[in-house]
C-alpha cells in the first residue's frame, strides 16, 4: 500500500535537508521509502566527502541502499544509542502524529525511530493533513489473522489483508508476518487508538507513531519548511 502523491523534487529537498542535521560521529537510523532514500543518498555523498557515521537500517531495502552508497551499516544491538533517525511518513497531522507502514516496514521503523535521541520526519506536502484518515497498517502474526480481524472490527475498523503486487498472495514483511490495513475513517484520537491496537494479542506493531516525531521537514517547490513538536 504505497502512498501516492508528491513530486520527487519535493521529496529530494526534504530528504537532503534532513541529512544536513547529521554530524560527524553520529549513529543514524535509516528510514524506508522514497523520501528517506533521498536522505540516505545524501548521507552517502557526505561519507564520500569524509563524514564519519554509522547507519542502523529499518529494512532490507534501506540497508541495501546504504551499503550501495557507502554508509557503514551496523545492527541496533551493536550500538549504545542512535543520535538521529530520518524516516518518512504516509501522513502527518497537525500534532505531528504519523501514519507509517506503506512499505510494511513500520515495526522495525518504530523500534529504531523511538530509540533515537532525535527523530526527523521527511515528507512532501501531500502527506500533511489536519487529522489522520488513512488506513492504519497493522503487522500481525500469520496465525492470528482471524482473531485480529475481529478485534479491529470491534474497535470500529475495517481491516483488509494487504496483497502483494506482481505476485499472488499477501505481502510478507521483513519479519515474516502479514499486514492488515485497518480503515478507521478519521482518527480523532491517535494516542487512544494506538493504545488499543497495541493491546490486541497477535499484533506485532501498528503504524500509528504518536509523540515520537521531534520535527518534520516538508519539501516544497521553493525549499523546505520545518515543523517542530510543541512542548507539553
Amino acid at each position: 500500500m504505497k502512498t501516492p502523491g508528491g513530486s520527487d523534487a519535493a521529496k529530494r529537498r526534504a530528504g537532503e535537508h534532513a541529512a544536513e542535521v547529521v554530524t560527524d560521529g553520529d549513529v543514524v537510523g535509516l528510514g524506508t521509502g522514497s523520501t528517506a532514500a533521498h536522505a540516505i543518498r545524501a548521507l552517502g555523498r557526505a561519507v564520500d566527502d569524509g563524514l564519519d557515521v554509522r547507519g542502523v537500517a529499518t529494512s532490507y531495502a534501506s540497508r541495501d541502499l546504504a551499503r550501495e552508497v557507502g554508509i557503514p551499516v551496523v545492527g541496533l544491538d551493536s550500538v549504545e544509542r542512535i543520535d538521529v533517525a530520518i524516516d518518512g511518513a504516509d501522513q502527518v497531522d497537525d500534532g505531528l502524529a504519523l501514519i507509517k507502514g506503506g512499505g510494511a516496514a513500520h515495526a522495525r521503523e518504530k523500534v529504531v525511530d523511538s530509540a533515537a535521541d532525535r527523530f526527523v520526519v521527511v515528507v512532501d506536502p501531500s502527506k500533511e493533513t489536519p487529522e489522520l484518515d488513512r488506513p492504519v497498517p497493522v503487522e500481525i502474526l500469520p496465525d492470528a489473522r482471524a482473531t485480529v480481524r475481529r478485534a479491529l472490527r470491534d474497535l470500529g475498523g475495517t481491516p483488509t489483508l494487504r496483497t502483494a503486487e506482481r505476485k499472488d498472495g499477501p505481502v510478507v514483511t521483513d519479519n515474516g508476518n502479514l499486514v492488515l490495513d485497518a480503515d478507521f475513517g478519521t482518527v480523532a484520537e491517535p494516542r487512544a487508538l494506538a493504545t488499543d491496537l497495541a493491546t490486541i494479542p497477535g499484533v506485532v506493531e501498528h503504524g500509528l507513531f504518536v509523540g515520537l516525531a521531534d520535527e518534520v521537514h516538508v519539501g516544497g517547490a521553493d525549499g523546505v519548511r520545518v515543523r517542530t513538536a510543541n512542548p507539553e
